[in-house]
Order: C-alpha cells, then structure tokens, then sequence
C-alpha cells in the first residue's frame, strides 16, 4: 500500500492545486450480486463533474452517442488539468481501489465494476454473468483494449472472463496489465 501512496501523492497534489476538492472520489458501482458499493479513486475531474455531464453531452456534437458507446467523453473539459490527464492515461488513480480490495468489495481481477448506466446497456446474459463474481481492479476487457472499446464488448469480454475464469487466465490478465498500463493506450 505505501509504494501506491508514494506514486499517487505528487498527483493528487497537483490535481488539488489546479481544482481544489476532495481527495478521493467515492463512485457507486455495481458489485457481486448486483449489490452497490462505492468504489474509490483519485479525483481527477473538477467538483461535481457528474452534475455537469448532462451539459456537456449535449453541448458537444457527437458527444452523447460516443458517451452511449463507450461510457466516456474525448477530450473531456471536466478533466482537473495535465497531472490528472497523467494519472487516468496510466490508470494512478485507481491506486485508491487497493482499499476496496482490502474491504473485500473488490478483488484484484475480475470484471470491471461500472456504473448501473453502463451496465444496463449490456446484455441480461453478460450483465448476470458480471454478478457472479467480485468486480476487479484489472479484467479482460482492460487487457483486451480498455475503453476503446464498446460497452457490450466490455459486457462480451466480462461474461468470457466468468466462462473461463482459471488461475493462468488471472495471471496472464495481472502481467498483460502492466503493459497495458505502461502504454496508456485506451485510457482517457
């Protein structure tokens, strides 16, 4: 745990210089069973960014079909400056979910927890797959191409993970992660 504070604190300082806050942003995610639970990451987005998604969706051109797609805005304006741009390429902010872990409302790998908006657009047969198991930190669909993406192939690569969930699939997932994360590619 202390090597992710020591790698997360310059971020978080810098993201509290440019957009003063709260540390931690709490978000509601659907776990095992379909239970709720707040999931923890770095706040790398402006005070209630949430609030303003709506606007924001309907300001930009293309936005609101893209956001249904993929469950993310490019080029997001709500974004807290170039130090949280770093921290979500590289996936820092999620550093937090380590005490999800530790509360055992998360494992290390697993399906992804998303928001009930996300996982609705999945199908009744993925989205019932996805609850059999504790949402991870890191999962096939990260692995797989992250948030490029479309939401029902995250739902797709999840209900596969489930079907197939064995301890060299996890390790293979774990290792593949870091490279992935390294990368950049697919976060925003």
């Amino acid at each position: 745990m202390a090597p992710a504070i020591l790698i997360a604190l310059p971020f978080t300082i810098l993201v509290q210089i440019r957009s003063p806050g709260p540390l931690l942003h709490a978000s509601v995610r659907e776990g095992r069973g379909g239970a709720e639970f707040k999931m923890l990451k770095l706040r790398t987005m402006i005070p209630n960014a949430e609030y303003n998604l709506i606007s924001l969706l309907e300001k930009a051109d293309g936005a609101e079909e893209h956001w249904r797609r993929y469950g993310f805005v490019t080029n997001d304006p709500r974004i807290a400056g170039p130090a949280a741009q770093i921290a979500r390429r590289f996936s820092i902010d999620e550093l937090p979910q380590l005490l999800n872990v530790a509360k055992g409302e998360m494992n290390l790998i697993g399906p992804r927890p998303m928001p009930t908006v996300m996982v609705n657009c999945m199908s009744p047969a993925d989205r019932a797959a996805r609850r059999t198991l504790k949402p991870g930190m890191t999962g096939l669909w990260q692995v797989s191409g992250r948030s490029n993406l479309p939401i029902k192939m995250m739902g797709r690569l999840d209900h596969r993970y489930v079907n197939r969930r064995s301890v060299a699939l996890d390790i293979g997932i774990l290792i593949r992660t870091f490279g992935v994360v390294i990368k950049g590619d697919g976060a925003y």
